[in-house]
């Protein structure tokens, strides 16, 4: 395994952690009111477009998928019609899971897709972005040792992590601490966060440490 597309990855990981703290003190500077918790939703939205647009950019520039692609304007467009049809149907996925999980189904909807759309974000876009419109392509990769390289592994662990902080994220919710950060949903989405930022750190530092046990092949 190559050291420089390690790099290469941890690189690109760094950007997406640093853009989501730069989206949390960077506005501040221009709207005096601006805060994570007091301004959530604001925040959600520019977390989801630059955390969204760093990803689409990364991708463009380093190129981690490699499998062949016809280049014709028609299935440019036809893919890029797909990406948008698979993350709008992501958010409605995302949002109808949150209501089932115990979100409310009609007060605070704004809240609850936003929510969707901020794990979409964290999870379905990226797997567009490494592995397109190809569902058997992402069952592929989320089963067991179906990835094919660092950035497919490192897909694995950002997802996983971004799921698994949303879900923690709920815990404080119904305890009766009266804090602000315990409204819907705020520690949810900071959970999220957090996680999909730990995962950004913890992928290219656990392939690297793995390297010599992993081995990828093409399929």
């Amino acid at each position: 395994m190559k050291e420089a597309e390690i790099r290469r990855l941890l690189a690109a990981n760094l950007l997406c952690f640093f853009s989501i703290i730069l989206t949390a003190v960077l506005p501040a500077f221009f709207w005096d009111t601006f805060t994570v918790l007091g301004t959530h939703l604001t925040w959600l939205c520019i977390c989801s477009v630059c955390v969204s647009t760093l990803n689409i950019i990364l991708h463009l520039v380093l190129k981690p998928n490699l499998t062949p692609k016809r280049s014709s304007f028609a299935h440019k467009i036809s893919r890029f019609l797909k990406c948008c049809i698979y993350f709008f149907m992501s958010c409605i996925l995302f949002h109808a899971i949150i209501v089932l999980y115990g979100a409310p189904l009609i007060e605070s909807v704004t809240e609850t897709f936003l929510f969707a759309v901020l794990l979409s974000t964290f999870t379905t876009l990226q797997c567009l972005c490494i592995l397109g419109p190809n569902i058997q392509a992402w069952i592929r990769v989320f089963s067991k040792n179906g990835a094919t390289s660092i950035w497919e592994s490192s897909l694995q662990i950002t997802t996983m992590c971004s799921i698994l902080g949303a879900w923690f994220g709920a815990f404080p919710i119904p305890l009766d601490w009266d804090r602000p950060w315990q409204v819907w949903p705020i520690s949810c989405s900071l959970g999220a966060t957090f996680g999909y930022m730990a995962g950004l750190i913890i992928a290219p530092l656990w392939i690297h440490w793995n390297r010599k046990q992993l081995t990828y092949k093409s399929r």
